[in-house]
């Protein structure tokens, strides 16, 4: 990515698993560390939409829709909590593609649909990515309580107030982008996930703890170019 990017984050269900530290190690950089809360990692499923997205600076109607489930983990470099992603499925193939040539992140083109239904959200995410592992999700999840300030909350804050994200370009360098935007809210939710080999997918064993399940509405983005970091770590 050359430009910034503003976008909205809507309808999210963070799915979150406590694993071992080590299950996770193996799949880092070596620049990285694992961050832990209550001395486990976390691995996390997080489907959702993007609404809008466009370079910074022009107007909303501008921009395009991007339904979108990630597969991410929770590290440190030098300190700062971030987010590292194993996989990004998407809709838009010109999205994909971009993201993976100026983003460097490991997107993967999908089929996905989202809609809601009776105050539930319903998501179903088909892998179409040529040559790529198949991958599948399907699950229906909802706000079941009140919401809160994530700041407010130890893990929801954990999981979910981070401002950067780490990646690995194709030559093996690690790059960062970092993002901008308000403070999260979120909700406890429920989830019925009847379909998941997303873990399978990016090489993962599935959790065999239960997993947590957070809800949120969503809020607005804006994403930075992406850089290189300077030390060629």
């Amino acid at each position: 990515m050359v430009i910034a990017l503003k976008m909205g984050w809507r309808h999210l269900l963070f799915e979150n698993w406590p694993v071992d530290p080590d299950v996770i190690e193996a799949h880092l950089p070596p620049a990285l560390e694992v961050d832990e809360y209550d001395g486990a990692a976390w691995l996390s499923v997080v489907p959702f939409t993007n609404v809008a997205v466009r370079p910074k600076g022009t107007p909303e109607w501008a921009g395009v829709p991007l339904p979108e489930i990630n597969v991410r983990t929770y590290v440190t470099y030098d300190g700062v909590p971030s987010v590292y992603f194993f996989s990004l499925d998407a809709q838009g193939i010109a999205s994909v593609i971009g993201a993976r040539c100026f983003h460097h992140l490991p997107y993967y083109y999908a089929r996905i649909s989202l809609e809601g239904v009776d105050g539930k959200v319903r998501f179903d995410s088909r892998r179409r990515h040529p040559g790529a592992r198949p991958a599948r999700y399907e699950a229906t999840y909802w706000p079941t309580g009140n919401p809160f300030a994530a700041p407010e909350d130890p893990l929801g804050k954990f999981l979910v107030e981070r401002y950067r994200f780490y990646t690995e370009s194709l030559d093996g360098g690690l790059r960062y982008t970092d993002v901008e935007h308000d403070p999260w809210t979120l909700y406890p939710a429920a989830a019925e996930i009847e379909t998941n080999t997303l873990l399978r997918a990016d090489g993962f064993a599935q959790p065999t703890a239960n997993p947590v399940y957070y809800y949120s509405p969503g809020l607005d983005v804006v994403a930075f170019p992406s850089q290189r970091l300077a030390d060629g770590a």
